[in-house]
């Protein structure tokens, strides 16, 4: 074996390079895998030129996005900058033209590296050229740069990284006075390994830029669905996306609070984005409900009341018709005697209806069974004092309008007044009959087999069953499971709250009232002490007032505010 000495001296490892090459690969490696696993666009950048930086130690850097949204004036648009000898949060500049008159222009039009060793040595040659203003503007002295293009995996530039200032000592601060003495340009090896960096990061861009508007494309066919609940039922124009906005709120509020069995739940940002997607869409199943039952405004339909109003009408006209001829009656049988001709018999019909003072009676009770006809088509109307406290007396009038006979202009005898129709003018609350009211309450159960269709990702797995589960109360006595409050889900039990809320609190439809917010509070704590709604959301509700995402005030603050 040669002796020590005569080894060639190339063969001899320098282990202090390999190590730093070691670890320089291990931070890169780092870093990508750090690239892959962020999610959102804003800290992905911030990341991207962070890295780059660190890996440089250049004191600032700057980062562009290539903007194509309009074909005729693409541009970069100024995206983040970092420093650490200035402050971080400058005022964004204008976006710049997509030409080679600038340093980033011309990096993102021809796909090249710009490394310069001092921007101000530029001789006038290079079609781009350095903008002082910013120099001047905060008294600094740019000196080296690395302009490196981001290219996505077809080779097309989507941004650029700028870095600035390649210092000499990490973690120091340069003045204007300083700068040329602690930097220095960028080497090759940094320009290669930065390209590979910016190649890594223009991917990961990509990636977050595409998931992005993948989630614009489902967030705006969710408010397409939403139009077209809304015009099939504009008196609820807005709900959806108001109970979108209670719900997430009173959830992040429930997130931060330490006290109660509230405390315990937590909720990510996935889980809010989960649940307000379940209540923009909670009310969707309303597309299978039919029209006429959903916009119901008053007991009967509109057919229903021409129906009624037609029969009533033209049995006082035949009533009255027979009046006439009762009066008219000697005289026509004497003229007919006169002229030799039989006397008609009286129908029988006819007959039934008594003397003319019965008649009479009875033509005048019809005018005003009129006017209740038209006050218990009205939704509320029996619960007002008027009528609350003589429905025997109501029942028995709709009683004697059923047992009255009219005949039609087919010759057909009809009732005045069906039974359906006496059932539905006799509905305590509302306008809906029992059957009409299972009918909008299967609504939830279109709305879960809607959503049950479209392949949820696993963080918005349990977005079919929030919605599914906004109708059931603690008690059981909800629908359309009659789940009870641990089978319940906390996002469901939130969506509860804002909805009845909003319900209470929407402006006026045919079908009810808005009331104040005040009386919406109080109904929800009724609610909660019968056990319907959660009583621990329901004090959370009040006590931070989550309705001001609305916009909504208490009329005692607004009082103050005018004081």
């Amino acid at each position: 074996m040669a002796p020590a000495d005569d080894v060639e001296p190339t063969l001899i490892p320098d282990l202090a390079a390999v190590g730093a090459a070691t670890t320089l690969l291990e931070r890169l490696l780092a870093i990508g895998i750090a690239l892959s696993a962020c999610q959102d666009p804003d800290q992905l950048l911030d990341l991207i030129l962070q890295s780059s930086r660190d890996l440089t130690c250049s004191d600032g850097g700057s980062l562009y996005l290539v903007d194509r949204s309009d074909p005729q004036q693409p541009c970069l648009r100024f995206q983040i900058f970092q420093s650490d000898s200035l402050p971080s949060s400058i005022e964004a500049p204008p976006p710049l033209p997509l030409d080679r008159h600038s340093l980033a222009g011309y990096v993102a039009t021809t796909g090249e590296t710009l490394n310069l060793a001092d921007v101000y040595a530029l001789d006038g040659q290079q079609p781009f050229q350095f903008n002082a203003s910013f120099d001047q503007r905060f008294n600094y002295r740019t000196c080296s740069m690395l302009v490196l293009p981001m290219l996505d995996q077809t080779g097309s530039v989507i941004g650029v990284l700028q870095l600035i200032n390649r210092k000499r000592q990490a973690g120091l601060k340069l003045t204007a006075a300083i700068a040329s003495e602690q930097t220095q340009p960028y080497s090759p090896d940094e320009e290669t390994l930065l390209r590979s960096l910016a190649g890594q990061a223009a991917i990961a861009i990509e990636r977050t830029l595409l998931q992005r508007s993948i989630e614009n494309l489902f967030e705006g066919f969710i408010r397409a669905a939403i139009k077209i609940i809304e015009s099939r039922d504009p008196c609820t124009m807005g709900h959806s996306e108001r109970v979108a906005r209670l719900a997430v709120r009173l959830a992040e509020q429930v997130h931060t609070t330490d006290q109660g069995t509230l405390a315990i739940y937590q909720f990510s940002s996935a889980q809010l984005q989960e649940l307000h997607y379940a209540s923009l869409l909670h009310d969707f199943g309303k597309v299978g409900v039919p029209e006429a039952i959903l916009n119901k405004a008053q007991k009967l339909h509109p057919i229903e009341q021409q129906g009624l109003h037609y029969r009533l009408q033209l049995l006082q006209q035949q009533l009255q018709l027979e009046q006439a001829r009762r009066w008219l009656a000697p005289t026509l049988t004497e003229a007919m005697q006169r002229a030799g001709l039989e006397h008609p018999a009286d129908c029988a019909w006819c007959q039934q209806l008594g003397s003319e003072a019965d008649l009479e009676t009875t033509i005048a009770r019809l005018q005003r069974a009129g006017s209740l006809l038209q006050d218990l088509n009205q939704p509320q109307i029996l619960a007002t004092p008027a009528y609350r406290d003589c429905l025997a007396e109501v029942e028995a009038e709709l009683q004697w309008l059923a047992s009255l006979q009219v005949t039609d202009w087919d010759g057909q005898v009809r009732s005045l007044l069906t039974p359906a129709e006496q059932e539905k003018l006799l509905i305590p609350k509302g306008s809906l009959t029992e059957q009409e009211r299972r009918a909008i309450e299967s609504h939830v159960q279109h709305t879960f087999a809607f959503l049950q269709e479209i392949p949820w990702t696993g963080p918005l797995a349990q977005v079919p069953h929030i919605a599914h589960a906004h109708h059931e109360r603690l008690d059981g006595s909800g629908y359309p499971l009659g789940l009870e409050q641990a089978q319940i889900p906390m996002q469901a039990q939130i969506m509860a709250v804002a909805d009845v809320y909003d319900a209470l609190t929407a402006s006026d439809r045919p079908y009810k009232r808005r009331v104040p917010i005040e009386k919406a509070l109080q109904i929800l704590e009724w609610e909660a002490r019968d056990r319907k709604l959660n009583d621990q959301l329901v004090q959370l509700f009040q006590q931070q007032q989550t309705f001001q995402v609305l916009g909504h005030r208490l009329q005692h603050e607004e009082s103050s505010l005018i004081g």
